[in-house]
């Protein structure tokens, strides 16, 4: 079997991370065989150099090795460039051409991407993976090919199979060996040898001096997040090669080009069944946010009407008065049905909003949130919309909506009501 040093020096690895070494050694192993791999990771870690290793190192060495980006090519001719097509099949065919998996029989296909690959076309790649059969676009005509595949993506694979986007069946038969590479911010020990290497090489395309870390510019990588990970390392080097005069560089220059970034605390509800990818813009998330501020502050009146029904005394100080007064208004109570302080029987329970005769404001703070007409419209469209596409996407099965709009089956309910929507 290769020696995976000589593997590294063939095709140009950089690194010696225990995770990158199994990942090369698994691809290796597998190569001599014709079973189908999946390599997963994030965007610019290096997938592509593992169907290289596994065509190189394969009995296929000598036949076609074609690479598609299933991301690049359009919905509507990905089936015609993978599997060619029939003249007159469909407006623009003027001639039979052949797909990617009959001019790479006995080959290899790298299918990157594939994650992005449009259900109707994992159907017909099922069928090439569990028999070799395919048809051309337009034709009724089987034919057999001979293609190992091999396919990489950057997409969580079981959410998107969660999510409607990808077929079980064929993850399962595209993922027979999994190989994992790592992401850069790992490879702490690798950032320096990469750095040197990509920085000899600009200084040789260009005919410049190589550019040389200071140790506190070291430090300065090997704790930054890359979350482009080796390509965006890469054009980092490449863009200082070519702009900085002073070739040694230290921390204060590299945060010039990659400010070191303070993440942030997130809070998320467990269980919530909602993604950062489910939202299709910041707006949305700020919505959402404001309205699960706001389901606090019904929860809190809530809370608050219960305190105050069960008081014994019924004795309230002038400043507690005046701050029930302003949290229980009737408009509030008409916006809020939910509240406790309404009730179908209004008999239950006598409106605790008090009167106003006594008008003694000294001892409370006046502090007023006013929203707008407009404000409160907008928020009321995007609540609106929010549970229309939570209800489309469940199919109307209200309590898995709910879960994901962080609600209870009952607020839902109500604000089907309200908004007068058919589900």
């Amino acid at each position: 079997m290769t020696d995976l040093q000589s593997i590294k020096t063939r095709f140009g690895i950089i690194g010696n991370y225990p995770a990158l070494n199994r990942a090369l050694q698994k691809a290796i192993q597998v190569a001599p065989t014709d079973i189908s791999v999946l390599v997963m990771g994030e965007s610019g870690v290096g997938k592509e150099f593992i169907p290289k290793i596994i065509h190189g190192e394969s009995r296929r060495k000598h036949q076609p090795y074609i690479v598609v980006n299933c991301g690049a090519i359009p919905e509507g001719t990905i089936d015609s460039e993978l599997f060619g097509h029939e003249k007159g099949a469909f407006t623009g065919a003027t001639s039979t051409r052949k797909g990617y998996f009959e001019v790479a029989d006995g080959g290899t296909i790298f299918l990157d991407e594939v994650g992005e690959l449009p259900v109707q076309t994992q159907v017909r790649l099922l069928r090439v993976l569990e028999s070799g059969e395919f048809m051309k676009v337009g034709s009724s005509q089987v034919q057999k090919t001979n293609v190992r595949i091999v396919a990489a993506t950057n997409v969580n694979m079981l959410n998107a199979i969660h999510n409607g986007r990808f077929r079980e069946d064929l993850y399962y038969r595209l993922n027979t060996v999994q190989i994992d590479m790592p992401p850069l911010r790992e490879r702490k020990g690798d950032v320096h040898l990469l750095f040197r290497k990509f920085a000899i090489d600009f200084a040789e395309k260009y005919r410049m001096p190589e550019l040389v870390l200071t140790d506190d510019a070291v430090n300065y990588l090997e704790n930054y997040a890359f979350p482009g990970n080796i390509r965006q390392l890469r054009n980092l080097v490449e863009q200082m090669t070519v702009v900085e005069q002073e070739r040694s560089v230290n921390s204060v220059k590299l945060a010039e080009y990659i400010p070191m970034q303070t993440q942030l605390p997130a809070v998320i509800q467990k269980g919530s069944g909602i993604s950062s990818n489910e939202f299709n813009s910041e707006r949305e998330i700020m919505y959402k946010i404001l309205f699960d501020m706001r389901n606090d502050l019904n929860d809190l009146k809530s809370l608050t009407s219960e305190l105050i029904k069960n008081r014994e005394n019924g004795d309230f100080s002038h400043q507690e008065k005046n701050l029930i007064n302003r949290v229980f208004t009737p408009e509030t109570q008409v916006q809020n049905p939910n509240s406790m302080l309404y009730f179908e029987n209004q008999n239950q329970y006598q409106n605790p909003v008090l009167s106003k005769a006594d008008e003694n404001y000294e001892d409370v703070e006046d502090i007023e949130i006013e929203e707008t007409k407009a404000d409160s419209l907008s928020l009321q469209n995007n609540e609106r919309e929010l549970i229309v596409k939570a209800l489309e996407k469940h199919k109307g099965r209200r309590n898995k909506a709910a879960d994901e709009l962080g609600i209870s089956q009952r607020t839902l309910y109500r604000k089907i009501k309200q908004y007068n929507l058919e589900d």
